[in-house]
């Protein structure tokens, strides 16, 4: 379980597809302090990337997001979720299929749950079809191997990240200047 190391400091735990997508996308946001990618969602102990990968655990990649709160609120950290990949999209997002890329929220208490729920009824209301994305409790997070951190930051000209990643970070760093303004 994940609890708060201080009043200025939280977790939440999400997935979106692919983590070296969302982790990249989540540091973007001012008031998140660390990103770790890692596995949760399934009853496999201490799973592996090739566990994972061959449907053998029930986990799906997902990244752990250490925030301030006073600079970053739980609503806003949802919100952001719903832009940062496809919530309608069942069995994975765009090119990554199968049940390790299912967008899911892992909540570790009842506010984050609540806070989720209502989150996902409001994003509901922008999309034409139904939101996927699953709600349940958080039992435990596995942070995945070192090679997947920082992915997207330590290679950003392999294939994958240049054509996928880098298009969906510079649209969030476009969207997010835009709020600024």
């Amino acid at each position: 379980m994940i609890s708060s190391a201080s009043a200025n400091s939280d977790s939440l735990v999400l997935g979106g597809g692919c983590f070296w997508c969302t982790d990249a996308a989540y540091k973007l946001l001012p008031g998140v302090k660390a990103v770790t990618c890692g596995y949760a969602g399934g009853p496999e102990t201490n799973p592996t990337y090739e566990q994972i990968c061959d449907h053998a655990t029930g986990h799906a990649e997902v990244i752990k997001i250490d925030f301030d709160p006073a600079v970053v609120s739980l609503e806003r950290l949802f919100d952001y979720f719903w832009h940062v990949h496809n919530p309608t999209q069942v069995g994975g997002q765009g090119n990554d299929h199968g049940p390790q890329y299912r967008s899911i929220i892992l909540y570790t208490n009842a506010a984050q749950k609540a806070a989720a729920e209502k989150s996902k009824a409001d994003a509901g209301k922008g999309f034409c079809d139904p939101i996927t994305t699953e709600i349940v409790p958080l039992t435990k997070f596995w942070p995945a191997e070192g090679y997947h951190q920082d992915y997207f930051a330590k290679h950003p000209n392999e294939g994958y990240c240049s054509f996928v990643i880098a298009p969906k970070i510079t649209k969030l760093k476009h969207a997010l200047a835009d709020e600024k303004e």
